[in-house]
């Protein structure tokens, strides 16, 4: 229903029920439901926020985050059985967007285990699920990066393809990747680091 919202920050709130800001725009206040994180770099007067509404049977409500891939991360978390949006908001909170890609993308759940409330069974069920999510995604034609070595190919393949299912546009995706590449080849989840660091500019 929202992208985004983009106004007046007037009002951060932070109590035992989560940490909160309020947004002013068109004389409208819209309060959003935020990571620590986005609660503590939020300062600016005028912010840009992407939103996500959560519809439940007794209420109604909105969780913002300042960068999209966090927003887009959130939306594939809060899909797997057993992770709501609470759950989601905490594993933000512990590990970066690029983190969470990566533990996915290695299988590594014990990492998963840092946050609070994740046992092991969780970890493991969360990467089980967005492994396939992430990495089951299938592009119509592969994108082209005219910089890529044949040692760095499977770490872009797996890069493009959780871009891809994140919702970015496939020019997009080359320009980033592209650019990261001039940074590090190292693993997908350093490419995807960087390309994630593009995309948000």
């Amino acid at each position: 229903m929202y992208d985004y919202i983009k106004g007046k920050l007037t009002n951060k709130s932070n109590s035992s029920k989560g940490t909160f800001v309020t947004v002013e725009t068109a004389g409208v206040g819209y309060l959003l439901e935020v990571t620590t994180r986005d609660y503590t770099n939020a300062k600016d007067d005028e912010i840009k926020i992407y939103t996500v509404l959560l519809h439940r049977e007794d209420k109604m409500s909105l969780c913002g985050f300042l960068h999209k891939e966090d927003r887009d991360i959130f939306n594939i978390l809060t899909s797997v059985s057993g992770v709501g949006s609470k759950m989601a908001l905490t594993l933000l909170d512990e590990f970066e967007s690029s983190e969470l890609i990566g533990f996915v993308i290695d299988g590594n759940f014990k990492e998963l285990t840092r946050a609070k409330g994740v046992g092991p069974k969780l970890a493991q069920k969360i990467i089980l699920e967005l492994k396939d999510k992430l990495m089951n995604y299938q592009t119509k034609e592969p994108i082209k990066i005219s910089s890529i070595k044949p040692a760095d190919s499977q770490a872009v393949e797996d890069a493009q393809t959780v871009l891809v299912s994140l919702g970015y546009e496939r020019k997009e995706i080359q320009d980033a990747i592209t650019k990261a590449l001039t940074v590090t080849t190292s693993s997908a989840e350093d490419i995807l680091k960087e390309a994630l660091k593009i995309l948000s500019n």
